[in-house]
């Protein structure tokens, strides 16, 4: 039995042996990998460079354009029209004839009212040479003077109703409706046309209270319409409300602009831009590079081939830029597109389609390193 047990233990030391050596093909095993290669592969990001420039704050909204001044121009007297002599798209001033109502009658009652005026116009006359001889009492002679101002009053009236046949602008402006037709039988203060004026045109945005100690009257503002893609529009802040909505909690702000072509028409959509303030030596990035997590704003800043987090205060943030105030120096490369799959320290690639030749050249962001 003992030797049978001292076979077994030596068969199996023999064994182990041979698993030592090499194989049959004579090739080594191979010795696990060590250094560089053992580290994790650098993760694929895209960069870009912070610089300094220029940043605005604006305030942003939407608004239906309208002509500053507009008016409804209303019949002041009963009767049908008789001529039209302007149509949609006249360009009109104020004063300037723009319809004609039937006066037969209205022409007939003034030439009665001043018949009437005119004979005791010549009463009156009469009436004083006797009062001046004592010829006549007081009261008949006031009585007379009284007559004759009634006269003149129905004969005033006559001539106000006469001349209001003439239908007339009230304004500067376009013909922008025409409501009427020749024939038709219009009653006082019934509409007949709208005169817009276009110079200047006004966008009236309804802006939260928030942002009320920034805005002020002459700030510059900027438009754009769906209706003409591809141009702006400069403009300014004309009015401001005095007061706020508590329904709302918003405050009426009109911007003006005034458009030399007449490109613009009332009615259009328009996208209104206000800029409040602007910093003209600003450290800028774009905007996809921040990550907010935690409550923080973060960046993941380039060097030596490895990323590194940093925390950043932020400022004004428009056209695909924001403004940093802290954290961040002008040479700085952050991470624009990637950053999500990064930690701090971690090595990076950077696989921009078109790297800027500044960051080629610095060894300091050599992704190889």
């Amino acid at each position: 039995m003992k030797r049978v047990y001292l076979f077994s233990i030596l068969t199996s030391l023999s064994l182990a042996g041979l698993l030592s050596l090499p194989g049959c093909s004579g090739k080594a095993a191979e010795p696990q990998q060590t250094g560089k290669n053992s580290e994790t592969a650098a993760i694929p990001v895209q960069v870009a460079g912070a610089q300094r420039g220029i940043i605005a704050a604006t305030y942003n909204g939407t608004s239906t354009l309208e002509a500053d001044q507009e008016a409804t121009v209303v019949a002041k007297v009963d009767g049908t029209i008789s001529r039209l002599y302007v149509e949609e798209g006249t360009e009109v001033h104020a004063g300037q004839a723009l319809a004609k109502l039937d006066d037969a009658k209205l022409r007939f009652d003034c030439e009665q009212a001043e018949a009437n005026y005119e004979k005791k116009r010549q009463e009156f006359a009469r009436s004083k040479t006797l009062y001046a001889h004592r010829l006549i009492s007081l009261d008949a002679y006031d009585t007379v003077k009284y007559d004759l101002a009634a006269l003149k009053a129905s004969y005033d009236i006559a001539k106000f109703n006469l001349n209001n046949t003439v239908i007339r602008a009230p304004i500067d402006g376009t013909v922008s409706k025409r409501l009427v037709k020749v024939g038709n039988t219009l009653t006082a203060n019934q509409a007949v046309f709208v005169v817009s004026n276009f110079d200047p045109l006004i966008a009236v945005l309804y802006v939260p209270e928030t942002a009320r100690p920034e805005l002020r009257v002459g700030q510059p503002a900027s438009l754009s319409a769906d209706a003409v893609p591809g141009q702006t529009f400069r403009g300014r802040i004309a009015r401001i409300s005095p007061v706020v909505d508590p329904q709302t909690g918003t405050f009426k702000v009109t911007v003006e602009l005034h458009d030399d072509k007449s490109i613009l028409a009332p009615g259009m959509f328009s996208r209104v831009h206000i800029t409040y303030d602007v910093h003209r030596n600003a450290l800028l990035i774009p905007r996809t590079a921040l990550i907010t997590e935690d409550g923080e704003t973060a960046v993941y800043v380039v060097n030596q081939g490895k990323a590194h987090r940093i925390i950043v205060k932020t400022g004004y943030s428009n056209d695909g830029n924001i403004e940093i105030l802290s954290g961040l120096h002008n040479d700085d490369t952050v991470v624009t597109l990637g950053q999500n799959s990064l930690r701090d320290g971690a090595r990076v690639s950077i696989v921009n389609p078109k790297l800027p030749a500044s960051l080629v050249a610095s060894d300091k962001h050599n992704p190889q390193v």
